[in-house]
Protein backbone atom coordinates (compact mmCIF):
# COMPACT_ATOMS: atom_id res chain seq x y z
CA UNK A 1 0.00 0.00 0.00
CA UNK A 2 2.69 2.50 0.95
CA UNK A 3 5.78 3.16 -1.10
CA UNK A 4 7.74 1.65 1.74
CA UNK A 5 6.92 0.45 5.22
CA UNK A 6 6.67 2.92 8.06
CA UNK A 7 6.32 2.45 11.78
CA UNK A 8 2.83 2.87 13.22
CA UNK A 9 1.91 6.44 14.00
CA UNK A 10 1.67 7.31 17.69
CA UNK A 11 -1.62 9.02 16.85
CA UNK A 12 -3.21 6.08 15.05
CA UNK A 13 -5.94 3.92 16.45
CA UNK A 14 -6.04 5.82 19.73
CA UNK A 15 -9.29 5.64 21.65
CA UNK A 16 -11.38 8.62 20.68
CA UNK A 17 -11.61 11.31 23.34
CA UNK A 18 -15.01 12.55 24.52
CA UNK A 19 -14.68 15.58 22.24
CA UNK A 20 -14.16 13.44 19.14
CA UNK A 21 -16.89 10.81 18.85
CA UNK A 22 -17.33 11.04 15.10
CA UNK A 23 -17.87 7.84 13.17
CA UNK A 24 -15.96 9.38 10.28
CA UNK A 25 -12.46 8.17 9.45
CA UNK A 26 -10.00 11.09 9.52
CA UNK A 27 -6.77 10.78 7.53
CA UNK A 28 -4.09 13.28 8.50
CA UNK A 29 -2.14 14.43 5.42
CA UNK A 30 1.26 16.00 5.95
CA UNK A 31 4.75 16.30 4.47
CA UNK A 32 7.63 18.70 4.05
CA UNK A 33 7.63 21.75 1.80
CA UNK A 34 7.47 20.76 -1.87
CA UNK A 35 6.45 17.19 -1.10
CA UNK A 36 3.15 17.36 -2.97
CA UNK A 37 0.59 17.80 -0.17
CA UNK A 38 -1.53 20.16 -2.27
CA UNK A 39 -1.50 17.84 -5.29
CA UNK A 40 -2.55 14.91 -3.11
CA UNK A 41 -5.20 16.97 -1.36
CA UNK A 42 -6.62 18.10 -4.71
CA UNK A 43 -6.78 14.50 -5.93
CA UNK A 44 -8.66 13.32 -2.84
CA UNK A 45 -11.07 16.23 -3.28
CA UNK A 46 -11.69 15.11 -6.87
CA UNK A 47 -12.73 11.72 -5.49
CA UNK A 48 -15.44 13.43 -3.45
CA UNK A 49 -13.53 13.47 -0.17
CA UNK A 50 -13.95 16.47 2.14
CA UNK A 51 -10.70 18.33 2.85
CA UNK A 52 -10.00 20.19 6.08
CA UNK A 53 -7.02 22.47 5.43
CA UNK A 54 -5.25 23.69 8.57
CA UNK A 55 -3.49 26.45 6.65
CA UNK A 56 -6.81 27.85 5.45
CA UNK A 57 -8.27 27.62 8.95
CA UNK A 58 -5.21 29.34 10.44
CA UNK A 59 -5.94 32.35 8.23
CA UNK A 60 -9.68 32.29 8.84
CA UNK A 61 -9.47 32.34 12.65
CA UNK A 62 -7.50 35.62 12.66
CA UNK A 63 -9.58 37.58 10.16
CA UNK A 64 -10.34 41.23 10.91
CA UNK A 65 -12.64 41.57 13.89
CA UNK A 66 -12.35 37.94 15.03
CA UNK A 67 -12.17 37.08 18.71
CA UNK A 68 -8.85 35.33 18.12
CA UNK A 69 -7.31 38.42 16.57
CA UNK A 70 -8.58 40.54 19.47
CA UNK A 71 -6.88 38.16 21.90
CA UNK A 72 -3.63 38.47 19.96
CA UNK A 73 -3.93 42.26 20.04
CA UNK A 74 -4.50 42.26 23.80
CA UNK A 75 -1.53 39.94 24.33
CA UNK A 76 1.04 41.65 22.10
CA UNK A 77 -0.23 45.18 21.48
CA UNK A 78 -1.82 47.24 18.72
CA UNK A 79 1.23 46.81 16.50
CA UNK A 80 -0.09 43.40 15.42
CA UNK A 81 -2.72 45.21 13.33
CA UNK A 82 -2.14 47.13 10.12
CA UNK A 83 -3.89 50.37 9.20
CA UNK A 84 -6.92 48.46 7.91
CA UNK A 85 -7.34 46.50 11.13
CA UNK A 86 -6.13 43.25 9.63
CA UNK A 87 -3.39 41.19 11.22
CA UNK A 88 0.06 42.42 10.15
CA UNK A 89 1.36 38.96 9.33
CA UNK A 90 4.83 40.13 8.34
CA UNK A 91 5.30 41.98 11.62
CA UNK A 92 3.99 39.08 13.69
CA UNK A 93 6.14 36.61 11.74
CA UNK A 94 9.25 38.69 12.36
CA UNK A 95 8.42 39.04 16.05
CA UNK A 96 7.95 35.33 16.76
CA UNK A 97 11.06 34.51 14.72
CA UNK A 98 13.07 36.94 16.86
CA UNK A 99 11.50 35.89 20.16
CA UNK A 100 10.80 32.13 20.30
CA UNK A 101 8.76 32.45 23.49
CA UNK A 102 6.40 34.74 21.60
CA UNK A 103 5.61 31.92 19.20
CA UNK A 104 4.56 29.74 22.11
CA UNK A 105 2.31 32.54 23.38
CA UNK A 106 0.84 33.08 19.92
CA UNK A 107 0.12 29.39 19.40
CA UNK A 108 -1.53 29.21 22.82
CA UNK A 109 -4.10 31.61 21.38
CA UNK A 110 -4.42 30.36 17.80
CA UNK A 111 -4.18 26.60 18.24
CA UNK A 112 -7.39 26.14 20.29
CA UNK A 113 -9.24 28.23 17.70
CA UNK A 114 -7.82 26.17 14.84
CA UNK A 115 -8.75 22.93 16.57
CA UNK A 116 -12.33 24.04 17.26
CA UNK A 117 -12.79 25.16 13.66
CA UNK A 118 -11.42 21.84 12.40
CA UNK A 119 -13.74 19.89 14.69
CA UNK A 120 -16.70 21.92 13.43
CA UNK A 121 -15.80 21.12 9.81
CA UNK A 122 -15.33 17.48 10.73
CA UNK A 123 -18.78 17.35 12.30
CA UNK A 124 -20.26 18.84 9.13
CA UNK A 125 -18.50 16.44 6.75
CA UNK A 126 -20.63 14.13 4.63
CA UNK A 127 -17.96 12.28 2.63
CA UNK A 128 -17.02 8.63 3.35
CA UNK A 129 -13.86 9.82 5.12
CA UNK A 130 -12.09 13.13 5.65
CA UNK A 131 -8.57 14.31 4.82
CA UNK A 132 -7.14 16.74 7.36
CA UNK A 133 -4.18 18.50 5.72
CA UNK A 134 -1.63 20.18 8.01
CA UNK A 135 2.04 20.86 7.17
CA UNK A 136 3.13 20.62 10.82
CA UNK A 137 0.73 17.88 11.83
CA UNK A 138 3.51 15.89 13.49
CA UNK A 139 6.08 18.54 14.37
CA UNK A 140 3.95 20.72 16.62
CA UNK A 141 0.86 18.52 16.76
CA UNK A 142 -0.73 21.44 14.84
CA UNK A 143 -3.22 22.54 17.49
CA UNK A 144 -3.73 18.95 18.55
CA UNK A 145 -5.15 18.07 15.14
CA UNK A 146 -3.13 14.86 14.94
CA UNK A 147 -5.22 13.49 17.80
CA UNK A 148 -8.29 13.80 15.61
CA UNK A 149 -6.80 11.43 13.02
CA UNK A 150 -7.01 7.67 12.85
CA UNK A 151 -4.29 7.47 10.20
CA UNK A 152 -1.34 9.62 9.14
CA UNK A 153 -0.42 9.84 5.44
CA UNK A 154 2.98 11.40 4.73
CA UNK A 155 3.93 12.79 1.35
CA UNK A 156 7.65 12.19 0.93
CA UNK A 157 10.26 13.57 -1.46
CA UNK A 158 14.02 13.94 -1.54
CA UNK A 159 15.49 17.26 -0.44
CA UNK A 160 16.58 18.06 -3.99
CA UNK A 161 13.02 17.55 -5.23
CA UNK A 162 11.62 19.66 -2.40
CA UNK A 163 13.99 22.51 -3.23
CA UNK A 164 13.21 22.36 -6.94
CA UNK A 165 9.43 22.29 -6.51
CA UNK A 166 9.27 24.97 -3.82
CA UNK A 167 11.50 27.36 -5.72
CA UNK A 168 9.43 26.96 -8.90
CA UNK A 169 6.08 27.21 -7.12
CA UNK A 170 6.70 30.00 -4.63
CA UNK A 171 9.68 31.79 -6.17
CA UNK A 172 11.48 31.47 -2.86
CA UNK A 173 15.24 31.54 -2.60
CA UNK A 174 17.05 28.31 -1.84
CA UNK A 175 18.15 29.82 1.47
CA UNK A 176 14.56 30.56 2.52
CA UNK A 177 13.39 27.10 1.51
CA UNK A 178 16.23 25.49 3.43
CA UNK A 179 15.35 27.62 6.46
CA UNK A 180 11.78 26.30 6.31
CA UNK A 181 13.04 22.73 5.98
CA UNK A 182 15.25 23.14 9.05
CA UNK A 183 12.13 23.85 11.12
CA UNK A 184 10.44 20.72 9.82
CA UNK A 185 11.17 17.13 10.78
CA UNK A 186 13.67 15.15 8.77
CA UNK A 187 12.28 12.76 6.19
CA UNK A 188 13.23 9.78 8.34
CA UNK A 189 11.58 11.12 11.48
CA UNK A 190 8.41 12.20 9.69
CA UNK A 191 8.07 8.86 7.93
CA UNK A 192 8.60 7.03 11.21
CA UNK A 193 5.35 8.53 12.49
CA UNK A 194 3.38 7.61 9.37
CA UNK A 195 0.90 4.84 8.72
CA UNK A 196 1.21 5.39 4.96
CA UNK A 197 4.03 7.00 2.97
CA UNK A 198 3.87 8.10 -0.66
CA UNK A 199 7.21 8.79 -2.32
CA UNK A 200 6.38 11.59 -4.73
CA UNK A 201 9.40 11.90 -7.01
CA UNK A 202 7.77 11.84 -10.43
CA UNK A 203 4.80 13.41 -12.22
CA UNK A 204 1.16 13.70 -11.22
CA UNK A 205 0.18 10.53 -13.06
CA UNK A 206 2.66 8.53 -10.99
CA UNK A 207 1.36 10.18 -7.83
CA UNK A 208 -2.24 9.31 -8.64
CA UNK A 209 -1.30 5.67 -9.21
CA UNK A 210 -0.08 5.53 -5.62
CA UNK A 211 -3.03 7.41 -4.17
CA UNK A 212 -5.73 5.25 -5.75
CA UNK A 213 -5.10 2.08 -3.66
CA UNK A 214 -4.82 4.22 -0.53
CA UNK A 215 -8.19 5.75 -1.34
CA UNK A 216 -9.72 2.30 -1.68
CA UNK A 217 -8.18 1.21 1.62
CA UNK A 218 -9.48 4.31 3.37
CA UNK A 219 -12.98 3.65 2.03
CA UNK A 220 -12.84 0.15 3.51
CA UNK A 221 -11.49 1.44 6.84
CA UNK A 222 -14.21 4.08 6.92
CA UNK A 223 -16.87 1.43 6.47
CA UNK A 224 -15.33 -0.67 9.25
CA UNK A 225 -15.27 2.33 11.58
CA UNK A 226 -18.92 3.13 10.95
CA UNK A 227 -19.89 -0.52 11.41
CA UNK A 228 -17.99 -0.76 14.71
CA UNK A 229 -19.53 2.46 15.97
CA UNK A 230 -23.11 1.40 15.22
Amino acid sequence: MSKYAAAPSPYSHQPQTPEHKSKTLVVGLTGGIGSGKSAASDWFAQQGIDIIDADVIAHEVVVKGSSTLRKIQRKFGDWVLNADGDMDRAAVRTHVFTYPDALIELEAITHPAIREAAKKQLAESTSPYVVLSAPLLIEAAEAGLANLCQRILVMDATENTQLARASQRDALSVQKIEAIMVNQLSREERNRHADDVVLNESDLAALYVQLEPLHQDYLKLAQQLKFAAD
